[in-house]
């Protein structure tokens, strides 16, 4: 497990790429359970069990979902298990790091947890479209914007499903 945790550390450090992931279903299977375990806990901070956990299901839903169509509509299909294995391990990865300023700024609200979060989401955003660049073949600047829309379309989804999400902001 080291050497795959290295790789995803990597891809993060926009050192590596989806396409040094190996293709597994086996893979992707694991790090959905992953992916969820680490966003229940950030949404726990905020909002009840009840709702973190659809929460995590809708988030799944869309990551997955998400990279699916596009890379179908790039006609790229057979990236799907690559890319979504990124885009799982890499969010998992930065949300772990994220989950102490997080905690922090509910509890606290410091400044330096709310300049945390930003950094972190931003880092996310580059992280997103660099995967997103690799899996196109297309410029960083394009899977930058991909991953943006992404970024904008999930959070409307997300508000329109959970629009507690809006009242806690």
């Amino acid at each position: 497990m080291h050497p795959l945790l290295k790789l995803f550390f990597d891809i993060c450090l926009l050192q590596k790429g989806p396409q040094d992931i190996p293709t597994s279903p086996g893979l992707l299977t694991l790090l959905i359970p992953t992916y969820a375990g680490i966003s229940f806990l950030i949404l726990i901070l905020s909002t009840d069990p009840a709702t973190a956990i659809l929460q995590v299901f809708a988030e799944i839903f869309l990551v997955l979902t998400s990279c699916k169509i596009i890379l179908y509509l790039a006609k790229k299909n057979e990236r799907y298990q690559q890319s979504a294995s990124a885009l799982l391990a890499t969010d998992s990865l930065i949300s772990l790091a994220a989950l102490p300023a997080m905690a922090s700024l509910i509890g606290q609200g410091s400044a330096l947890a709310f300049f945390s979060v930003v950094a972190l989401m931003l880092w996310h955003w580059i992280v997103s479209g660099h995967i997103y660049s690799h899996a196109l073949d297309q410029p960083f600047t394009f899977g930058l914007g991909v991953a943006f829309l992404y970024i904008l379309v999930s959070y409307q989804l997300m508000a329109l499903l959970f629009p507690e999400i809006i009242n806690q902001q």
